[in-house]
């Protein structure tokens, strides 16, 4: 079984910073790559962040220079900090990873999501 348990939003002023976590559990044959997504209300969820199991990292035009993804391997934990929060970030933001299973087959992970509120 395969968890992954998110944490670190909440309500924070235009301009401040949130750092979010996404913690995960369980056997994993292979991680490709580490995302967040974020869905706001009304709105299709939209992919804010990836990192490769490479190390690249890719970001939405939006969030350039002011979020960056990261993880730590040993702690099987990957990180979203966001800085500069502007009110539009406001939204649902799910954790995800890109797999692929023993077999061969790709598997995604999807977190409970987390909710961030940015007050303008």
């Amino acid at each position: 079984q395969v968890h992954l348990v998110e944490s670190g939003g909440g309500l924070v002023q235009a301009g401040g910073s949130l750092r979010l976590s996404c913690a995960v559990s369980g056997s994993i044959f292979r991680i490709n790559a580490m995302g967040w997504f974020r869905q706001a209300p009304g709105k299709q969820r939209e992919l804010v962040a990836s990192i490769t199991r490479g190390g690249t990292t890719n970001y939405a035009d939006s969030v350039k220079g002011r979020f960056t993804i990261s993880r730590d391997n040993a702690e099987n934990t990957g990180y979203l900090q966001m800085n500069s929060l502007k009110f539009e970030d406001t939204a649902v933001y799910y954790c995800n990873l890109a797999t692929t299973a023993i077999s061969g087959m790709p598997r995604d992970y999807w977190g409970q999501g987390t909710q961030v509120t940015v007050s303008s």
